[in-house]
């Protein structure tokens, strides 16, 4: 029913993207959350990539000292990792923002040499 146009009809949008990045693509597909095994939209997901070391650190200096190259660099892993929201943010991968701090759009500073 209406209120009588009313223009305060619509309600309230908390968020530019309303929560996701799928701009003008419809429905996206699932993915399984990693903390909770629920599927989020994978647009709508935090995603993140989880680097390792293969071998853990009490048994790297072995695996050098048993390495016949010199210098040799163990591999790492490389995870991607897809949290829901819930999930990133009892983790600590994301933190609650205050309304004036969920308007600024840039990234956080990233490490390491900057890209070209």
């Amino acid at each position: 029913f209406s209120n009588g146009g009313n223009r305060f009809d619509t309600m309230t949008k908390k968020r530019r993207n309303c929560g996701r990045s799928n701009h003008g693509r419809g429905i996206s597909a699932s993915v399984l959350c990693n903390g909770c095994n629920c599927k989020p939209k994978k647009d709508k997901c935090i995603k993140r990539f989880m680097v390792r070391n293969i071998v853990d650190a009490s048994s790297l200096r072995d695996v050098r000292d048993a390495s016949c190259i010199e210098g040799y660099q163990v591999p790492k892993m490389y995870q991607k990792v897809f949290y829901c929201v819930g999930c990133a943010i009892h983790r600590r991968v994301v933190r609650v923002r205050s309304t004036e701090a969920r308007r600024m759009r840039e990234g956080p500073p990233r490490r390491g040499p900057p890209r070209k």
